[in-house]
């Protein structure tokens, strides 16, 4: 599946009649960290998004440290659509990542195959919810550490790996959610890796 996801097409697609098999993988991480932007820059389609304008309302729930340009908040969840070949086709939710949208969460991982968590190291802490959540529901995930150019710590995935106590066998890479090229890096990583761990449990007798 890696290699067809490494061949999507660049234009937006309408889905084929010949349709049949939808697999979805979830998109979460902590607030602000490009869930939204990662979601709309591989999706095939116009993805559909629940984002509002910040208001006043939020000042004091909301932690807007490092992300204080931010204006805008996904409510609800993102949704957009990749086409792997004419019959099977991957869908993309993007969770919201304010912690008062968390009970979301566990319905978005209902049937899930597997789980994107964005990382960005000037909010490290806020992804420590969503590593815990998908090791509670069994879920694969791997980590993509989004680097944002204000970010002057610039820590080695070495160290990010260290601090959020992620094991071994769990996939890292950098990324640029922006980038559509990047965002399909990371999608091929997150595939790779369902598609090992099934192998290897295939083999277990």
């Amino acid at each position: 599946m890696g290699s067809a996801i490494s061949e999507l097409p660049a234009h937006r697609t309408p889905l084929a009649d010949a349709a049949e098999t939808g697999l979805k993988i979830v998109v979460v991480g902590g607030f602000g960290v490009g869930k939204t932007t990662l979601v709309r820059s591989v999706s095939e389609i116009r993805p559909l998004n629940t984002e509002e304008v910040m208001t006043e309302a939020g000042v004091g729930i909301d932690e807007t440290s490092g992300v204080a340009a931010k204006t805008t908040t996904t409510v609800a969840f993102d949704f957009g659509r990749i086409s792997l070949n004419d019959t099977m086709v991957l869908y993309l939710f993007g969770a919201p990542g304010q912690e008062r949208f968390w009970f979301l969460w566990d319905r978005l991982f209902s049937g899930t195959l597997g789980a994107v968590v964005l990382v960005d190291t000037r909010r490290m802490d806020d992804s420590w919810y969503a590593i815990d959540r998908l090791e509670h529901h069994r879920t694969p995930f791997v980590v993509a550490v989004n680097r944002f150019e204000d970010d002057g710590a610039r820590y080695s995935l070495d160290e990010i790996r260290q601090a959020l106590a992620l094991p071994e066998h769990v996939p890292m890479l950098e990324c640029d959610a922006r980038m559509r090229e990047s965002g399909k890096d990371v999608l091929i990583t997150l595939v790779d890796h369902v598609y090992m761990l099934a192998t290897a449990q295939e083999a277990t007798p």
